[in-house]
This record gives C-alpha cells, structure tokens and sequence, in this order.
C-alpha cells in the first residue's frame, strides 16, 4: 500500500480554505503535518480563529496543530478581502463552531514547518499555499536546504487570461479580465507578490511547482447537481431521502459557505452556474503521480486526441509584476500583481500551470471527505453522549 503524501498546508480561512482543509486532513493518501496561517482574506487574527474552527467542524481539532505565521507581507502592509468573505472571513453561516483547541504558538510557523518537512523523507513532502506565499517565501528563505529536501509546493495563486482555458473570467468596463481584485492580479499574489516572486524566481523549487491559476479554478463550479451531491451524498444513497437541509450540519454549513461569494462571482465575473472552488485544487494536486491521482491536464481535456498528444507535457517560466502600490493597481491601472506565464521549449524545466482536470473526480473525493468527517463527527457525539451519561450515574 502506498504511503500517504506529507502535507504541510499554508492558508487564510476564507471559505474555500475550509474545503482545503477538508480535503487535506479526510483524503486517506494524505499525512496532513500541519497548518500553518497567514493574512489574506482576513487578519491573522481571525483566519487563525478560523482554521481552528474548521478544524473543529470537521473533528480533527485534536490531531492536527494551527500555527500563526506572518500577519503581512513581506514588504507591504496587510491587505484583507472582507468584502468578499466577509469581516470574519466565514460569513455566510451560523453553523461554524468555535475552537475547541489553542493555537501553538511556542514555536513559530516557519520553524513548525521547518521541523516537520525536514522529519520526512527527502523528495516525499509538499507544501501547499493557498493564501499570500508570504510564510511559504519565508520558510524556504529561513531554510534553503528544504529546498531540495520537498517534493513539491503547490500554489493557488495567479491568472493568465488571454484564452489559457476555457474559463469565464469576466469583463471590466468591456475589457476581458484576467485577475479577480483587480484587473490584472489574482488576490493571493497581489498582496504579496514580492514573496510570490521569490518562489517562481527560484530555480530549485519553480521546476517543482504547481501553480493553480483562476483560470484553472474557474472551471471547477459548484453547480446546483455539485451541492446536492455534498449536502446528500451520490444518488441512490438514502434515495428518498434528499429531502430538507442535509445530511449533516457539516455539509449544511460548507454549502452556505460556497453560496456567500455566489453573487460576487454571478455580478462580477458573469459566472452563473454556480461559485468555482479555488484552493481545494491545490491540496488536490499534490496526489500528482500516485495511485490515487486526481488528474490535472497539461492540456485541454476537451480539445482533439492531436492536439492533446501535443501538449502533453508544458512548463512555464512565471513573472510577477512587483512595482506598484495597490492603491497603483486598483485606482491606476497598474499591474501589480500579475503573473505572466512564458512556455518553455518542450522537455524544459519550469512551473506546471495545468490547463483543466477531471472535475467529477474532484468532486467526489470532496464528497468522500465530508463522508469520513460525518463519521468521525458522529463517533465524537457518540463519545459525548456517553461520558455524560456516565457522569450522571455517579
């Protein structure tokens, strides 16, 4: 049987970073060692709070530990997106409780990280960021050796626009968009592209990269068939019983969270199918090349055999535009924060940018992590149950 993945996860809780986290600690090919938080969608303060929460949701606040990493970037002051997740950064839903445990803070998140990817084995761990890269860019600065030592680092981050894929990206003033807080940038990159640089930068660590661009996310909808799948389960379980809120409170709550940012992204970006799920891609793409792959296309899963067998295989260099201010890029038409993508020639090394993946795929795994968590869920009720029953006989 093959040993599960080495997972240390960065992230900002924000409402997709809720199923990162799903994914990260239910998928059963994944060690998850660790998660570590960052400014972003909201304070440090508060996506801490909310990665413990999470973490609580879904019955894993006992084994895995949160540590609080940088509260800005690395050369610019915090930037927080409350107006797409809200002053908490998880609006949307009643149901998220509070912690049930403390974050570490004995030991910083760089030097957490640090110590659990250097007890892997060499070439078997991967980091993943789905937030500002600012403790990711921090990590390998503080500890170049892990460099060589990681398997890899996966990146939600950037977008490329110009026809990558076949994702509604938007329009601005009736100019296509490409980024998502402004016109150009994608927001992960945008509040500290200094650090994003020095992981594309890198040539240790960019021929090891993933990076998951909006233009890849943007084809991962929350369709109304998807929301059902996770508030019931597949069809022909519990077949008659697809009636009311869900099958769990867990289910019920990751469902509101998708829908809050449904608006934004209907307004917006024009899409109407239903919200796409960004930084569970990047967990997921950290399966690549086991058993138990999710697959990721170098290339277009709905273009011709031909042109497929083309492209089989595509790396980037990757650029960020790092002058500017954001006041620059949201008022000034600057392009802070762009990533700009150049193919290399084939059999080069570089950044792998895939171009789509089996969605349904995706889907499901999502789906079989809320399954794993309901259970454990119910084996903590249970216990519960029990212990005060106890208590109430002495």
């Amino acid at each position: 049987m093959p040993e599960p993945v080495p997972l240390w996860l960065d992230c900002d809780p924000g409402h997709d970073d809720a199923f990162a986290i799903l994914l990260a600690a239910y998928h059963p090919y994944i060690q998850l060692l660790g998660i570590s938080t960052v400014h972003g969608n909201a304070s440090l303060e508060k996506t801490t709070r909310n990665a413990l929460s999470v973490l609580a949701a879904i019955g894993k606040h006992d084994s895995v530990a949160v540590y609080p990493g940088a509260a800005e970037a690395l050369h610019r002051g915090a930037v927080h997106a409350t107006d797409i997740h809200g002053e908490t950064g998880l609006d949307g839903t009643a149901l998220l409780p509070a912690p049930r445990s403390q974050a570490r803070t004995d030991v910083s998140a760089v030097e957490a990280a640090a110590a659990a990817l250097r007890a892997c084995k060499p070439g078997t761990a991967w980091v993943a960021a789905t937030g500002a890269m600012t403790n990711v860019a921090a990590l390998f600065a503080a500890h170049p050796e892990l460099k060589a030592h990681v398997a890899g680092v996966s990146v939600m981050g950037g977008s490329l626009g110009d026809g990558f894929t076949a994702a509604v990206m938007g329009k601005v003033d009736g100019v296509p968009r490409v980024g998502n807080y402004t016109q150009w940038a994608e927001f992960n990159v945008l509040i500290d592209p200094e650090a994003a640089a020095l992981i594309f930068d890198d040539p240790v660590l960019a021929p090891k990269t993933t990076l998951v661009p909006l233009d890849l996310t943007h084809l991962v909808l929350a369709t109304k068939d998807v929301q059902e799948l996770l508030l019931y389960g597949p069809e022909g379980e519990g077949e008659g019983k697809r009636e009311g809120k869900g099958k769990s409170d867990l289910r019920v709550m990751l469902v509101e969270l998708l829908n809050f940012f449904a608006s934004t992204y209907r307004d917006v970006f024009g899409i109407t199918d239903g919200p796409p799920l960004h930084d569970p891609l990047a967990v997921a793409a950290v399966l690549a090349g086991t058993p138990h792959d999710i697959p990721f296309y170098d290339y277009d899963p709905q273009s011709s055999a031909e042109e497929q067998q083309q492209q089989q295989r595509e790396r980037f260099a990757v650029d960020v535009v790092t002058e500017g201010t954001l006041e620059d890029a949201r008022h000034r038409g600057a392009q802070t924060g762009r990533t700009i993508a150049r193919k290399l020639e084939p059999g080069a090394e570089g950044v792998r940018i895939p171009r789509g993946l089996d969605i349904q795929r995706f889907w499901t795994e999502i789906e079989e992590c809320c399954q794993r968590a309901d259970e454990v869920n119910a084996k903590i009720l249970t216990s519960a149950a029990s212990s005060a029953e106890g208590g109430s006989h002495r």
